[in-house]
């Protein structure tokens, strides 16, 4: 039996690609190194068995669109919920003023719950590691029609030969960030937070309220670092709490400390400069995800995934 289109990188670009190429009547599977799909729609499970997000904070989805079509019946299902439209902003000293824009959604579940959805009926291979891929294409040394990277470029260079690579992805950097979660015994903060932007601070960007995005009230917050902070302790993740901590409570005026803390590195978090086009193919070789379809977020890197798995099915 001819192998099937191969999508590498289980996230919500590969597996919205894979969703488009099955809906098309296209033979595809999905390989994966994680133990479950995700990607950076990342959840962790913490103490007491509670799922923090660890990795993108929220999506939005514009009317009208395909993807609105999608959160839509997530939300319906009640995989999914709005959450707020309203964000505040602070600066070192704290908070300023707050801003609003779309509704962003969030998932009791957490955002991985979502990711999982799509993979429902995909044939999804977990840590399962692929070493190259190469013209013809071939996924280590197998043939197969077409093959998909759907990850961040840094990661898919290191897969694809030199001319290759130049040829599909060209050399945009991506910077680092660093999620550090903070559990406390109580909710010191106010209950409207929900968020906040966080601008001209070394060390945080941005803080979520997980407890009221996720909707239990749970006293935890997530903050995420900015990349040049990351990027100084990229090598020893953990260390960097104390600061985290710290700035945390400087920002949004704390009267307590967390009992406990985690961080994950994300070496590669975002795009600098995520590309206009919605994806890449080159050769039956194809690329997808948030940095290809500015701006960076989560109903874009889906749209690059469904773009491409679309395309890919129209070529067979």
């Amino acid at each position: 039996m001819p192998s099937p289109v191969t999508v590498v990188g289980g996230g919500i670009a590969g597996l919205a690609c894979a969703r488009a190429l099955l809906s098309a009547g296209t033979a595809v599977r999905v390989l994966d190194r994680g133990h479950r799909p995700g990607g950076r729609m990342a959840s962790r499970t913490m103490r007491g068995g509670r799922v923090v997000d660890i990795g993108a904070s929220y999506l939005t989805a514009s009317d009208g669109s395909p993807f609105a079509e999608v959160v839509s019946r997530w939300v319906e299902r009640g995989l999914a919920r709005p959450w707020t439209d309203t964000f505040a902003v602070a600066g070192p000293g704290g908070v300023e003023r707050t801003t609003s824009g779309p509704v962003r959604y969030a998932a009791p579940a957490g955002l991985r719950s979502l990711v999982a959805d799509l993979a429902a009926d995909v044939d999804v291979r977990r840590e399962h590691t692929v070493e190259q891929i190469r013209p013809g294409p071939t996924v280590d040394g197998e043939p197969v029609p077409a093959a998909v990277l759907a990850m961040p470029d840094p990661q898919a260079r290191r897969l694809l030969d030199p001319g290759t690579a130049g040829r599909l992805l060209g050399d945009r950097p991506w910077e680092p960030a660093l999620a550090v979660v903070l559990g406390f015994d109580r909710r010191c903060w106010p209950a409207d937070l929900h968020g906040v932007f966080v601008h001209d601070d070394e060390t945080v960007a941005w803080i979520a309220d997980d407890g009221d995005r996720r909707g239990d009230g749970a006293p935890v917050l997530v903050a995420h670092t900015t990349p040049g902070f990351a990027r100084d302790h990229l090598a020893d993740p953990e260390a960097a709490a104390p600061a985290v901590t710290d700035a945390v409570a400087r920002v949004l005026g704390l009267d307590a400390t967390p009992g406990w803390t985690t961080v994950h590195r994300w070496t590669f978090a975002r795009p600098t400069d995520p590309r206009p086009e919605p994806y890449g193919l080159v050769d039956a070789i194809g690329a997808c995800g948030d940095g290809w379809s500015a701006p960076s977020r989560v109903e874009a890197a889906w749209t690059s995934g469904d773009a491409l798995g679309r395309a890919l099915a129209e070529s067979a």
